[in-house]
Formats: C-alpha cells, sequence, structure tokens
C-alpha cells in the first residue's frame, strides 16, 4: 500500500525546489571560493532540519549549523557524512558525544579545549572546533585582548585537536561599527597567524551580512534566514523565494446572529448575522497568541479574520464575506503572499516580532510535507517519516 498519511489537516509544507533554489542564489551571489555554512538551527527554523538538509547540501551548502548538541547529533544521525558544527556552547559532561558523532564545536575557553583535546586523544581522534571570538556581541566568545590570543595559540599546539575556523558576530548596529568590529577581528587574525596559529576558515557574515556587506564575506558566510526566503537584508539584493506554507481546512461551521460572541470571553461579537468557521490549529502549533484582532487567513481566495481569543489547538474566522464557503475547504495560514495571502513578513509584523521567530516557533505538531515541483517527496509526523509519495 503506497501511503503518505499527514494524520491531521493542519499541515506545514516545505517547498524543497525553493530551498535548493534560494542556496544557488547564494552560491551564485558569494562565488566558489566562498564556503557556504547553512544555519539550520532551531529545527531549520521550523522546515524541519533533517527534512531540508539535502537540498541545501546537494546545491552549494558546504557545512550545516546548529545551535546545540541535540540538533547536531539528530543530523549526524541521519547524515553522518555532512559536517555540522555547533555555534553554541556544550558542557564539559556533554562533549564525550561531540567526539562520538564526530561534530565540530564551538570553543571560547581554554579549560573546554583541553577537556575536548583529552577526550580525543583517549578514543584515538582528532576533534574539529571552530574558536568563537568576541569583537563586541557580547554573547559568548574569547574577549577581543592579548590574554586570548595566547590562549588561543596554546590551544592551537593541543594534541588531538584542530581548529578548523574562527568566527564572530556583527552587532549590525550601523556601518561604523560592523567596521570596527570586521578591524578587530582581522586584526586578532593577524596576529594569531604571525604567531603560527593555522586558521583554515574565518567568518563573520551572517544572512544580512553576507548581502548587504560583501566585504565581510571572508572565507564562509554563515546564510540563516535567507536560505528560507526571509529577508532581513536592506542595501543589497537577492532573488530568493519563501519556501515554508502553514495552511489547513475548515472542519466546522456556525451560523451566529448579531451580538452573539465566539471564543472565551467573548472578546469578540458578530457585529451582523455572520458564519464562523473552526480551523484546527491554535497557539500550541506556535500561532503568535497576540494575533488576536489582527491576524487574517485567506479562504477562497478571500482574506478573512480570525476572530475572538485564539485557544490552544482551534481558532475561529468570520466567514460573512465567504458565504459560499464549506468544511474541508483550504485555509492559508502562513501564505508566500501570493494568491492574497500573508506571507511571513506581513505575519511577523502584525504580531510585533520577527520573520524568524515567526517561523522557528512552528512546533513538531504540524506535519511537515516536503515538495518539490509540486509533488510529495517526504512527509514527517510526531509519529515517523516517510519518503514514499502519493
Amino acid at each position: 500500500m503506497n501511503e503518505n498519511i499527514t494524520y491531521r489537516e493542519t499541515v506545514i509544507e516545505v517547498k524543497l525546489d525553493r530551498i535548493a533554489y534560494n542556496v544557488e542564489q547564494i552560491r551564485a551571489m558569494v562565488g566558489k571560493d566562498v564556503k557556504i555554512a547553512a544555519v539550520v538551527k532551531a529545527d531549520g527554523y521550523g522546515h524541519g532540519a533533517v527534512g531540508i538538509a539535502p537540498a541545501i547540501m546537494e546545491h552549494g551548502g558546504d557545512l550545516l549549523c546548529v545551535a546545540t548538541l541535540s540538533e547536531a547529533i539528530e543530523l549526524k544521525q541521519a547524515y553522518p557524512q555532512y559536517p555540522v558544527l555547533i555555534m553554541g556552547l556544550t558542557g564539559d559532561e556533554y562533549l564525550p558525544y561531540v567526539i562520538k558523532y564526530g561534530i565540530l564545536q564551538t570553543i571560547d575557553t581554554r579549560h573546554q579545549a583541553e577537556v575536548l583535546a583529552d577526550l580525543a586523544r583517549k578514543a584515538g581522534v582528532t576533534a574539529g572546533l571552530h574558536i568563537k571570538y568576541d569583537t563586541g556581541f557580547h554573547r559568548i566568545g574569547f574577549p577581543d585582548c592579548p590574554e586570548s590570543l595566547d590562549e588561543i595559540e596554546a590551544i592551537s599546539h593541543m594534541e588531538g585537536l584542530e581548529i578548523q575556523g574562527i568566527f564572530s558576530h556583527l552587532v549590525l548596529l550601523d556601518d561604523e561599527s560592523n567596521r570596527r568590529q570586521y578591524q578587530a577581528f582581522t586584526e586578532a587574525i593577524g596576529k594569531l597567524r604571525e604567531r603560527g596559529v593555522e586558521l583554515p576558515c574565518c567568518h563573520l557574515a551572517d544572512s544580512i551580512a553576507c548581502v548587504d556587506y560583501p566585504e565581510y564575506r571572508m572565507d564562509m558566510v554563515r546564510a540563516g534566514a535567507i536560505i528560507y526566503g526571509l529577508k532581513g537584508f536592506h542595501k543589497g539584493s537577492l532573488d530568493i523565494r519563501q519556501a515554508l506554507i502553514f495552511k489547513t481546512k475548515i472542519n466546522h461551521i456556525t451560523s451566529l446572529r448579531a451580538g452573539e460572541g465566539v471564543s472565551y470571553d467573548f472578546m469578540w461579537r458578530a457585529p451582523k448575522d455572520t458564519r464562523v468557521g473552526t480551523l484546527p490549529f491554535g497557539y500550541a502549533d506556535g500561532y503568535p497568541r497576540n494575533l488576536r484582532g489582527k491576524a487574517r487567513v485567506t479562504v477562497r481566495g478571500k482574506q478573512v479574520p480570525v476572530v475572538g481569543v485564539l485557544c490552544m489547538d482551534q481558532c475561529m474566522i468570520d466567514l460573512g464575506d465567504v458565504p459560499e464557503a464549506e468544511i474541508g475547504d483550504e485555509v492559508i495560514i502562513y501564505g508566500d503572499g501570493t494568491e492574497n495571502t500573508l506571507d511571513i513578513q506581513e505575519i511577523s509584523q502584525l504580531a510585533e516580532t520577527n520573520k524568524n521567530e515567526i517561523v522557528s516557533r512552528l512546533s513538531q505538531r504540524p506535519p511537515r510535507i516536503y515538495t518539490e515541483n509540486g509533488r510529495i517527496v517526504r512527509v514527517k509526523t510526531m509519529l515517523g517519516e516517510t519518503g514514499r509519495t502519493i
């Protein structure tokens, strides 16, 4: 039996051909000599890291970047051949798993380097790492001072370790602060190289910087939002396409008279006789609860308001302007801006947050349906995954 069951009307479609297209556009922009580190933390910004990784790596990606050990292990279990870098820090007690799975680890203290080196020697392997250098973001990283250069030099001589890269992060406040950070970073790199420290890959630019500030691309760019077609850049230009569509179906319709209320506390009452459709999704699926009174979804090509207090698992829409709507009709929650849908940029503005939060907060409950040129190639649900097609 050839099945591809989602078990639910509410689903997230991820267009793999658009992921591939975006990576190809990034590759064309940065050229063949600059590596692309694809940031797939937060489950690939809600798209599903395991589901999108091949589309990234087969179309120009060089490295996968995550924030946590568990994210890295998930990818290494699925694709042992893909290099994966943890950009965050990992506690000493969990570093044995870094060695076990051959993960690249970010280091910002000599102590952790010593722990990692000891584990690597005992396992008879060489552990790859990237040095995090703080040029002003003040989050993690070796502080920008002579003592840090001494520490990094010492790490470079530790048996069992290989420094594969060094990186920092721009604050992106303004051009002048970017320039100061870049100067501090390159000066530190220069001093380390004068001491004989090999630094094969130096990287500073995230999605915004790699488009807006080509002078900061260095050896590698860390492409996050732009992989998914989310535009945060302002100065440069890059043709990318949103890859994610969040959709559901009407599963109940209620007729209301003028003055009757909907949902908790009757925060919305029908201004006139109307019909209200119930949709089987809510804030437990990652939909922002603060969109009450602002959100709109698309039914039969028309935008209609979400009404009443958003529930954990359901929400309601006013169908007064779509009298022909029926149970089973498709509803676009997050579209790509075509066919009268709200894209993720518009949703983020309504929710008063950024695009990355909107997609990364999407929970595991909605199945991910992966498509290529409109054809389903993979489905991931909370119950498992299949690569079979319908």
